[in-house]
């Protein structure tokens, strides 16, 4: 009774009501979603990427663009051995807010232990590329949550302008450096982080821009007449297009997994165009909802989805679902107006059940292509594409929240609880070899 009428009371303030940090899936989440056995450590690093081209503060005139030092900030966390009782970290972020209005600061509680000491040695590791003028501090759904499963996961602060105040030849610019970004970062935590990863053992995960970026760095290569060319300040985007000297100096190499959230780029007039998606080889996870107006569902990730055809890959598809599947649940700070609310929360959709959600395929995509844990294409390989089509006839006494088994005669997506499969379709299709 008490607990009710808390929640109640939560309402009434206008307070969120998940009390548990984002990275603690629900009691409705499906099977892989839950923490793995690691306690979850934390740091941060900042890396200097030397005479870098200054595209954010240049005109199109190449003489314009200077050369300067990028401070690339990384948030790093680990499998780690974790007291009891340690003090967890307390993230903060701003979120531009509402045009003529300041950004709006924020504060997400989460689980893992600044500093604790690392457990294991040669981890998975998996870069996160989060959207345009987010941070990592909106992304502790995953980060946490994959730490937890025995990954080092490095999440990216990238410096975007403000998107609603800048010229188009300034927003145009995180097109540069999104990849440059990732490829960079890549490399000095493969040589700086020593035995703790697998240098050899990586996967890349964008939402939004950060998607583009991924897509991009995973190996998608950029179409030299495409739409972002004119844009980028002096022409830098071109020198790193398909066909030039330095194309392959946006690419990290080596890559095992590539998971796209809602992913910029754009088609038919992309960032890739048909040749550049082609060029994808490592294999694809592509999350969406069909409803999104800042990303466009058929020219995004179901465009990359039918051109990545040498690619081994799935598509998930949030029915109704629009641009916000890859953020925490909206702290309390971003609740007092809808613009703060609409940068965290689908319209339609619980975040929470969207996150819980994208860990359980997330979770299954990285242990069999970084873990080679074949038993984990059982969760994605599914009996039916569309979610609400499943049917498991559960044996009596079965317990109300248990998982399908999957196999023979069950349709219903398994590691999904009964009636908890609805509103998705997750299509396949492997590479073109194949």
């Amino acid at each position: 009774m008490m607990q009710r009428v808390i929640a109640f009371l939560l309402i009434l303030l206008g307070a969120p009501i998940h009390a548990s940090p984002p990275s603690v899936p629900g009691a409705d989440a499906p099977e892989l979603a839950a923490l793995g056995g690691y306690g979850v450590g934390f740091r941060s690093v900042t890396f200097t990427h030397r005479d870098q081209p200054d595209v954010e503060n240049a005109q199109a005139d190449p003489s314009s663009v200077r050369l300067v030092d990028r401070n690339v900030q990384v948030d790093i966390w680990y499998p780690a051995i974790a007291k009891k009782g340690s003090k967890t970290v307390l993230y903060r972020g701003s979120l531009w807010a509402e045009p003529p209005l300041p950004p709006v600061a924020f504060t997400q509680q989460g689980i893992a232990v600044e500093g604790a000491p690392a457990a294991g040695r040669k981890h998975p590791l998996v870069i996160i590329s989060h959207g345009y003028s987010n941070n990592p501090a909106v992304m502790t759904w995953l980060t946490e949550n994959l730490a937890s499963k025995g990954y080092v996961v490095a999440a990216i602060h990238h410096r975007d302008p403000n998107p609603y105040v800048v010229a188009p030849t300034t927003r145009a610019a995180p097109n540069f450096n999104r990849p440059h970004d990732i490829v960079f970062a890549a490399a000095q935590l493969r040589a700086t982080l020593g035995d703790l990863i697998a240098p050899d053992n990586v996967a890349l995960i964008g939402y939004s821009q950060g998607g583009y970026g991924v897509l991009t760095a995973g190996g998608a290569t950029l179409d030299p007449v495409g739409p972002n060319m004119k844009l980028v300040a002096g022409g830098w985007l071109k020198k790193f297009a398909r066909g030039s000297a330095d194309a392959d100096a946006i690419k990290v190499p080596g890559v095992k997994a590539v998971v796209a959230l809602a992913p910029a780029g754009g088609a038919p007039s992309s960032a890739w165009g048909a040749e550049g998606l082609a060029a994808l080889t490592a294999p694809l996870l592509l999350i969406h909802g069909d409803s999104d107006f800042t990303v466009d569902y058929k020219t995004g990730a179901l465009a990359v989805f039918g051109g990545a055809v040498n690619a081994d890959r799935y598509l998930l598809t949030y029915k109704q679902a629009g641009h916000a599947i890859a953020l925490n649940p909206a702290p309390p700070e971003m609740r007092g107006s809808l613009w703060d609310i609409d940068w965290f929360e689908d319209p339609i959709w619980r975040q929470d059940r969207i996150n819980a959600i994208n860990l359980h395929f997330i979770s299954a995509f990285l242990a069999v292509h970084l873990r080679g844990d074949e038993s984990k294409n059982a969760y994605l390989k599914v009996a039916t594409e569309n979610s609400d089509d499943g049917v498991w006839n559960a044996p009596a006494g079965t317990p109300w929240g248990a998982y399908s088994p999957g196999g023979e005669n069950v349709t219903l997506w398994k590691g999904f609880q009964q009636r908890h499969a609805r509103g998705m379709t997750l299509l396949y299709a492997p590479k073109a070899s194949d």
